[in-house]
């Protein structure tokens, strides 16, 4: 059931809690607000071997025009002469359109059907080495949908519309959620989890963060627990044993917030604090302070690039799974920066390479680790762009393409439909915005069915997925 904030006849003691709580526990790593209390038993299935899935959230709206690019002659030449403009100095850029010339050494060598070529962005080669290694693929024109819509259907308003499209905040909760828009309670991560948590030793490390507040991570039972680059977070006065210089004063202050209460409310609010600082000497006790001598080698630009940084963070927890006890983890990692109505020749390729180099860093990880198999990680962005240019970036869109990777995936490949390229075709809706054709559903369900989740619990994990072909994408090798 979904309380809105606005409406006091909605308000009961989950959600004074949720409202209440977080701020005095986010420094904890505990949860967003939509899961503070929630204290019913999970649906468990069984989960008697390791995996673990992991969202790269792109905010604010990758440009996937100029991440997976038209590379055909014919394709190539219609994008280019759409995004063409004034050439950028000191770039490769003309107006936003990137030149072909500039595509040969990411072009990648799987056509697409009718034998149409693609490239990926010049500071892409990495994730390219990836793609080209068979373990990882792109998915094409994926985005929110309720019911398979067509063009006419969306020009007549014949079909139900995702809410607030083009909405930076309103896409991503949806993007998270599966099926509302800002205010979602849980999202599909998170749901995913709550049916396979049981099989873990520490429940509270079934979802983790390492990217602030997860909409997607949040569960029923499931508990998004955030942590930072550098580990878990806690109440250093507790734990250095020294507030305001006395051991007496910290052990004072560690009863006073963890002690249980007669009334509901508090005891659940000192339930979750017990738990964070317990979950932190578990964190602690596993991984250390520093990351080990193998997975630190391993992601070597994570001084400078955040993403690095966090999927660093992923790896060393991924690495001491076994010791930790759990069985099935979800992860979310993210980067902003993507809305680029403005300067998109000079910040966008940065941004990419970034994003490439942590990718195949995991990737390579992964391999190193022994967890290849075992771990699927695939891109998420609040939507995709408009082909058409606004002078040196571009407007929002619907519809993007994507990544899914890892040693389970089939690689090298595109999933989906394929759109054309141009603005006048029936896969847009206006100046290029690509009007899906997969999903969020679809991804979703192989996700979790890979994940462990049985095909009759699917439909618990994605309300809205009996509207749509679950077995058209076919991301996992048999």
């Amino acid at each position: 059931m979904r309380h809105s904030a606005d409406n006091p006849q909605h308000w009961n003691r989950r959600s004074i809690l949720k409202s209440s709580a977080v701020i005095a526990l986010q420094r904890l790593g505990m949860p967003m607000a939509s899961s503070l209390g929630l204290m019913a038993n999970a649906a468990a299935q069984s989960a008697n071997d390791y995996k673990a899935l992991v969202c790269v959230f792109l905010f604010g709206a990758n440009d996937h025009y100029n991440t997976v690019i038209p590379y055909d002659l014919s394709t190539h030449s219609t994008y280019f002469n759409i995004r063409k403009g004034t050439i950028t100095a000191g770039s490769i850029y003309d107006g936003i359109a990137i030149p072909r010339d500039a595509l040969a050494a990411t072009a990648l060598s799987t056509p697409l059907s009718g034998g149409r070529q693609m490239a990926l962005n010049p500071e892409m080669s990495a994730l390219k080495s990836v793609f080209e290694n068979k373990r990882a693929s792109v998915l094409m024109n994926i985005g929110p949908l309720l019911v398979p819509t067509s063009l006419a259907q969306y020009n007549n308003k014949s079909v139900p519309l995702p809410p607030k499209l083009f909405s930076h905040n309103d896409q991503q909760a949806y993007w998270q959620s599966s099926y509302q828009a800002e205010g979602a309670a849980t999202g599909w991560g998170g749901r995913a989890a709550d049916l396979l948590m049981s099989g873990n030793s520490r429940s509270a490390l079934t979802c983790i963060s390492v990217n602030g507040n997860a909409l997607f991570l949040s569960g029923q039972n499931a508990i998004s627990y955030q942590m930072s680059t550098s580990g878990a977070t806690t109440v250093n006065a507790i734990r250095s044993k020294s507030l305001f210089g006395s051991v007496t004063c910290a052990n004072a202050l560690q009863t006073l917030i963890t002690q249980s209460s007669a009334i509901p409310m508090a005891n659940d609010y000192s339930t979750v604090t017990k738990r964070a600082l317990d979950t932190y000497d578990g964190i602690l006790s596993a991984i250390g302070t520093t990351a080990s001598t193998t997975v630190n080698s391993l992601f070597p630009t994570s001084a400078t690039n955040s993403l690095s940084a966090q999927l660093k963070m992923v790896a060393r927890l991924i690495e001491q799974q076994s010791v930790l006890g759990i069985k099935r983890q979800v992860f979310m990692v993210g980067m902003g920066g993507f809305d680029l109505h403005d300067f998109l020749p000079t910040q966008h390729p940065a941004l990419l390479q970034k994003l490439s180099s942590a990718m195949k860093e995991f990737d390579d990880a992964m391999i190193s680790l022994g967890k290849s198999n075992q771990v699927t990680s695939f891109t998420a962005s609040d939507f995709g762009r408009t082909l058409a240019s606004n002078g040196d970036g571009s407007d929002h869109g619907w519809g993007s393409h994507h990544f899914v990777m890892g040693g389970a995936v089939n690689g090298g490949r595109y999933f989906g439909i394929a759109p054309e390229i141009g603005l006048t075709h029936t896969q847009q809706v206006g100046s290029g915005r690509l009007l899906p054709s997969t999903a969020i559903e679809q991804l979703g369900a192989e996700l979790a069915t890979w994940f462990g989740v049985s095909s009759t619990d699917v439909k618990t994990v994605l309300p809205n997925a009996s509207k749509f072909d679950l077995n058209k994408l076919g991301l996992f090798k048999s």
